[in-house]
Parts: structure tokens; sequence; C-alpha cells
């Protein structure tokens, strides 16, 4: 049977060891951050998520000031970790929402609320 001391050195060894990621994928920043305003226009969106990202089972919609949802495509490439996608914006309050499927296999979602002003 290992002595105490054994025991010991092997649980502080196994407490200090990277593990794999399993956790659900959080979203880290946005552009547009959430509650921010941009000008009215064209704008590019980005989303960074602490895991990596299948892009093909996940998607983005965006729900305008007349509350019509769009789903807008997300750019096939870019780091693992970031979704981005483009639209025009007219004047108005929006809600960017996501839903993401991570690597550990599990979907999550959120929303990114923010304002578009109009341009000066």
């Amino acid at each position: 049977m290992p002595s105490f001391a054994s025991r010991l050195a092997l649980a502080l060894a196994a407490s200090v060891l990277p593990l794999p990621a399993l956790a659900h994928a959080i979203l880290l920043a946005s552009t547009p951050a959430a509650g921010k305003t941009v000008p009215a226009g064209h704008a590019a969106f980005e989303l960074r998520y602490n895991s990596r990202i299948d892009r093909a089972r996940s998607a983005l919609r965006l729900t305008g000031p007349n509350k019509t949802e769009t789903a807008l495509p997300i750019a096939p490439d870019g780091p693992p970790d970031i979704l981005r996608t483009e639209a025009d914006l007219q004047p108005g309050s929006y809600v960017l929402r996501w839903q993401v499927l991570a690597v550990d296999g599990h979907v999550t979602r959120g929303d990114v609320p923010f304002r578009v002003l109009p341009k000066p």
C-alpha cells in the first residue's frame, strides 16, 4: 500500500495537471459589445468564445427594429473560436442571437443586444 506521502504527492500532481476543456462555449467578447451603439450602414460582427466552435452546426440570427428575424451567414474561415458575419443596418434596436455547438458537443445560446444610430 502506498504511503501517505506518496498518496499526497499523487493527489497534488493530479490537481495541477491541465484537464481537457469540457465546458460549454461561453461568449467572451463581441463586436459590437452588448448594450453598445453603432452607426447605421454596413456592420461587421465578431463573436469570440472560450472554445472551438463547429461553424457548420452553429447559427447567427439578427432581430431588427421591426421584430423581423434574419439568418446571417457565418464566415467559413477564421480562428476556430471566432464567428464572423456582416449585415446592413438601419437605425433602431437590434438583438444578435447566437447558437453554437462547442467541441464538448453541447449547444449554447445567447443574445447580444445593441442599438444602431443614424449616421451623423
